[in-house]
């Protein structure tokens, strides 16, 4: 189960630092992810950090812009974005790399607006 904070409006070039805490299953063994759902559109996969290696890889579109953390003891997820732009705002959604279907938080609400 994940539960998604750290949403809100922004103005482009502005910055959000969303937070996604994990319960249920051992957390330090799975690759995470960030996914985003914007209105009309189909869920897409925004960033990846991996278990072991903890490598990342990142959507085109917010590479340099956002960077994917985890932290093991608290089995938590982060996502810093700077420069969000319009086109960002979604509902943000954490869950494991591949998805589980069945553990799909809230997600949190990202809004870039001027």
């Amino acid at each position: 189960q994940f539960v998604e904070s750290g949403g809100g409006s922004v103005q482009p070039g502005g910055s959000l630092r969303l937070s996604c805490a994990a319960s249920g299953f051992n957390f330090k063994t799975y690759p995470m992810s960030w996914y985003r759902q914007a209105p009309g559109k189909e869920r897409e996969l925004v960033a990846v950090i991996f278990s072991a290696s903890e490598g990342t890889h990142y959507l085109d579109s917010v590479k340099d812009r956002f960077t994917i953390s985890r932290d093991v003891a608290k089995s938590s997820v982060y996502l810093q974005m700077t420069s969000l732009q319009p086109e960002d705002t979604a509902v943000y959604y954490c869950n494991r790399s591949p998805p589980f279907e069945a553990d799909w938080g809230q997600g949190t609400q990202v809004t870039v607006s001027s």
